[in-house]
């Protein structure tokens, strides 16, 4: 008798499942999933919006990810043509570095106690190289920036080069502007005119 009856709660499950189907359940589902994924081109652009006004950037460029955790917003876009990824992270009223860092020469520092964070994770950075300093354009000001290279283990990539900058947007916020590729591939012409178009 009890099998019988696990049987008919296995039919009466089975043509459930196939009515919610029939009616549209499976896109209702999916709807669902979407939007509290807020995976779509649109709800990225929204929450980028947040960061900086991205409108003016050619279609070379495009924004992959925009996201926020442990109190930090980012968004990652990429050029299309060469895979360089430009990221952006508005540290808040936790700033891992500002403008005074660079003018006071403790960028250095500053990024090898950030970058000792890692050692034991998924991702590893080793031989990080500061090569060269400057300024560009971002954000409507004159941004100070380091130039480096380093090796990347536990990832394909090996090593890379880039430049890390950072920009005091007003007294208690700060944000960090992050450029890098394959280090042969890194193109200082693709950085600039992403970060001059972000306002």
């Amino acid at each position: 008798m009890g099998c019988i009856k696990k049987i008919l709660q296995i039919i009466i499950l089975a043509l459930a499942l196939i009515g919610f189907f029939s009616i549209g359940g499976k896109e209702w589902v999916t709807d669902l999933y979407n939007k509290y994924m807020n995976n779509s081109k649109e709800a990225t652009l929204e929450r980028a919006s947040k960061i900086g006004d991205f409108s003016a950037l050619s279609d070379e460029y495009s924004i992959d990810k925009a996201a926020s955790a442990f109190g930090y917003e980012g968004v990652l876009a990429e050029h299309e043509a060469t895979g360089q990824k430009l990221i952006i992270v508005n540290t808040a009223k936790k700033p891992i570095l500002t403008e005074a860092d660079f003018k006071n020469g403790t960028v250095n520092e500053k990024l090898q106690d950030f970058l000792k964070k890692f050692k034991y994770q998924s991702l590893q950075v080793d031989d990080f190289t500061i090569t060269k300093q400057g300024t560009m354009n971002a954000y409507n000001h004159s941004v100070p920036y380091v130039r480096f290279t380093a090796k990347i283990n536990k990832l394909p990539i090996g090593q890379v080069g880039g430049i890390i900058s950072a920009i005091d947007t007003d007294k208690n916020n700060s944000k960090m502007l992050i450029s890098l590729n394959e280090n042969k591939k890194y193109s200082q012409l693709i950085t600039e005119e992403f970060f001059r178009k972000v306002k």
